[in-house]
């Protein structure tokens, strides 16, 4: 209500300030309002994903409902985390050197399950790229984890000897 007082009344401290700053005042969220909305938009990518794999056996189009519904509830479980830490430090994390790769590899998995199912069109390959983007998605999310990559690592490791 201040700020609406300010504006009516021309109050010169909101003319000094930059557009830079106004702009950052106007687009902070506080820190309630970035839990609903990660859990939003967490719940809602599952949900996709889930209901992508319920209509998995539809006849006809099935598998490209299921593909683009999966995908895209796996890039709006991905960007959940933006509520929490701010696009731009996300972007920075993503392409971290520690997980660059992990990043890139999610990015190529998401592309393909739709080339798979748009354009392809065989089912079994499209149901693979999906396994895949899962698999990628796994290990981008352990990659914030201390050293679960490391564990995962070993554990193949060990029961592979």
């Amino acid at each position: 209500m201040d700020k609406l007082k300010s504006v009516f009344s021309g109050d010169s401290e909101q003319e000094n300030k930059t557009i830079v700053t106004q702009i950052s005042d106007a687009t902070t969220l506080s820190w309630s309002t970035r839990i609903k909305g990660f859990l939003v938009c967490f719940v809602l990518g599952a949900g996709l994903s889930i209901l992508g794999s319920c209509l998995l056996f539809v006849p006809k189009n099935g598998i490209i409902i299921f593909a683009v519904l999966y995908t895209v509830g796996n890039i709006l479980a991905l960007l959940s985390t933006c509520f929490l830490m701010g696009p731009v430090n996300q972007v920075k994390k993503m392409f971290a050197k520690t997980r660059a790769i992990a990043t890139v590899l999610v990015f190529v998995m998401l592309i393909l399950t739709l080339v798979c199912a748009f354009a392809v069109k065989i089912n079994a390959l499209t149901i693979v790229c999906c396994i895949l983007q899962f698999l990628a998605l796994t290990w981008y999310s352990l990659s914030y984890i201390p050293f679960a990559r490391d564990f995962i690592i070993k554990c193949f490791g060990a029961c592979l000897d």
